[in-house]
């Protein structure tokens, strides 16, 4: 994997680059629609393709583990061809996962013990089987094991949750770097960046995970639970200490407000469940504002869907149908609104890069994001 910087903002650390992997180049900043178990909810990957413009898709460890299992993965000659999707896949290292379901799981120095949400079957993640995971799943950027410290954490807890997350990094390169990829293309690992909500931490993190010279950085435990306010100083901590030639992820966020304003802090790529989850659940992002499409006020009203929007989703369907659809309880409901949401987000993204290359970027944010949190 290469990353090329091509342009940068004057008045913020945004900036505007692509990646290239054996699966295709990435333009940056980009958003990675979620596909947690092999499938992004409801969406066809022609869709992702032709109409929602998706550059590169996640894969979740923790459940493509658990089902359908490697043995499956590995037969199917790992997860592009089992999911039939020729471009690039990230995958976590299924860290946030064992995290969340912290009543089932013990953290130790060897790994994670944790049990499978599925069938309560026991199951360890050690740094290195962990990387083995990855490889059978057979993604482009994969991610180093570690333990996503909560976002209220003491110091205490956080510092040495962190200590724990470098000592499994160490174990994590150095198997990466003796085993092969398994399907005839290349790899890569990312290091997470961890340290919770504490400065002196978060810079720790990012001198010991730039001393490996990889070929991008994660940065993770942000969005679980702390102030958004500390996510963006966070972000601000660590944007001037990481290197400038390698790209950066910020892990599961977030809302277009988040992105772009991670952007601005010189993050490079980002992923969140929201597009897809708030769809389901009635939420449609747009350039104005919010939209709760199962409020009365949309009942008889005719017009498209979004006017400003770029899926045909946007024109095909008026704001009455779907509120008909979600009230009715139809399927079709959250795959119509799961499709305008991933297609707003790439289309936010897009725009995001158009004004970093005009120089303009920070004043069109700053424009921008009051009306993106508007409730319509």
């Amino acid at each position: 994997m290469t990353f090329t910087q091509t342009h940068k903002d004057p008045q913020s650390s945004a900036r505007c680059g692509v990646i290239s992997t054996d699966h295709g180049k990435i333009e940056t900043p980009i958003f990675m629609p979620v596909g947690t178990v092999g499938s992004v909810k409801g969406i066809y990957h022609r869709d992702l393709k032709e109409d929602i413009h998706a550059e590169i898709i996640l894969g979740n460890t923790y459940h493509l583990y658990l089902r359908p299992g490697l043995e499956i993965l590995k037969a199917a000659g790992g997860l592009h061809r089992f999911e039939s999707w020729d471009r690039p896949i990230l995958t976590d290292s299924g860290g946030f996962q064992v995290f969340s379901l912290s009543p089932i799981r013990k953290l130790t120095e060897d790994g994670c013990i944790f049990r499978s949400h599925i069938d309560g079957s026991k199951h360890i993640f050690t740094p290195e089987n962990n990387v083995d995971t990855q490889r059978i799943i057979g993604a482009d950027i994969i991610m180093a094991l570690d333990e996503c410290c909560p976002g209220d954490a003491t110091y205490e807890y956080a510092k040495k949750s962190l200590s724990l997350t470098q000592r499994w990094l160490e174990r994590c390169i150095r198997h990466f770097d003796r085993t092969e990829p398994l399907y005839g293309y290349s790899q890569t690992l990312f290091p997470i960046v961890q340290g919770c909500v504490y400065p002196d931490l978060r810079i720790q993190a990012v001198e010991h995970a730039a001393s490996f010279d990889r070929d991008g950085y994660a940065i993770g435990g942000l969005a679980v639970g702390e102030p958004t306010e500390k996510m963006y100083e966070m972000l601000e901590v660590v944007d001037p200490v990481l290197p400038k030639d390698k790209p950066r992820y910020l892990m599961g966020v977030g809302t277009p407000a988040n992105i772009l304003e991670g952007i601005a802090r010189g993050v490079d790529m980002f992923d969140c469940v929201m597009p897809t989850r708030n769809g389901r659940n009635g939420m449609l992002f747009t350039w104005d504002g919010i939209m709760n499409m199962k409020n009365r006020k949309w009942a008889d009203d005719f017009s498209p869907l979004d006017p400003k929007g770029t899926s045909f989703v946007d024109r095909t369907y008026s704001k009455a149908y779907l509120r008909h659809l979600f009230i009715a309880g139809e399927l079709f409901a959250g795959q119509i609104a799961s499709e305008h949401n991933l297609a707003f987000y790439l289309d936010l993204i897009s725009q995001a890069r158009a004004h970093i290359k005009a120089g303009d970027f920070k004043s069109w944010k700053d424009a921008v994001v009051p009306k993106l949190t508007h409730r319509l």
